[in-house]
């Protein structure tokens, strides 16, 4: 008895998921990007090196992830993930960041990410987190998940936060711009804001962090920023 082939189509393939890979260093695009591209499951949908080319791209390959720097020029990489959620409340969003994730982590999911991971942390965790915030779930660390827990769960003693924690994102985005050695009107024209709101930014931050005056407070921003870039 001859038997004849199936003549049923064989199973579509899942489609596979579209990243917009976001940020402003041409190699590290074109690694994340490779990486990306060489999975079964997934597909690089668009490219940009800024905040302002990332908003214009995201209305023409609209995709499943966006996986952005949190440093960029143009634009603070918090208010990107505002902007970001926005403009498209369900979209996914996982930081992939230089940055220790310590001081970021929390702030950038606050903002609306779902998920931080560093750079260091090396391409077979990165495929791990963006698969698991694709699935819905929240991704950090297992040290930044512990830490967070425990925040969560324990009381900590008074005057156990750390003093940058204290402050709110706007001025953590002042701080770092003092820190790079920004002027007031290079602040309030980089963040959309007068002046006079920058001084208020700066009075409070001062208060929190417990320093005396302007200059006291610029060195220790800048104390900062050298700290984090070594980092």
């Amino acid at each position: 008895m001859k038997i004849s082939p199936s003549s049923a189509p064989a199973p579509a393939l899942p489609a596979k998921r579209g990243i917009l890979v976001v940020d402003d260093h041409p190699f590290m695009r074109a690694g994340l990007a490779q990486l990306i591209e060489r999975q079964a499951d997934l597909r690089v949908c668009g490219e940009a090196g800024n905040p302002a080319e990332a908003l214009q791209e995201l209305r023409k390959s609209r995709p499943d992830l966006v996986l952005t720097d949190l440093t960029m020029p143009g634009r603070s990489g918090l208010e990107f993930i505002k902007d970001l959620r926005a403009m498209s409340p369900e979209l996914t969003i996982l930081v992939i960041s230089m940055h220790d994730e310590v001081v970021y982590a929390e702030r950038a999911l606050r903002a609306g990410a779902r998920g931080y991971i560093m750079k260091e942390a090396g391409g077979e965790n990165l495929l791990t987190a963006i698969r698991q915030v694709l699935r819905g779930e929240v991704y950090v660390s297992p040290r930044m998940s512990a830490r967070i827990l425990e925040g969560i769960s324990t009381v900590r003693p008074r005057g156990s936060k750390s003093p940058i924690e204290k402050l709110t994102d706007r001025e953590f985005e002042v701080f770092q711009l003092i820190g790079h050695g920004k002027s007031t009107r290079d602040i309030a024209e980089q963040l959309h804001l007068s002046p006079k709101t920058v001084d208020v930014h700066r009075s409070n931050i001062k208060a929190k962090l417990e320093l005396g005056d302007v200059t006291a407070l610029i060195r220790h921003a800048v104390r900062w920023v050298e700290t984090q870039q070594q980092g």
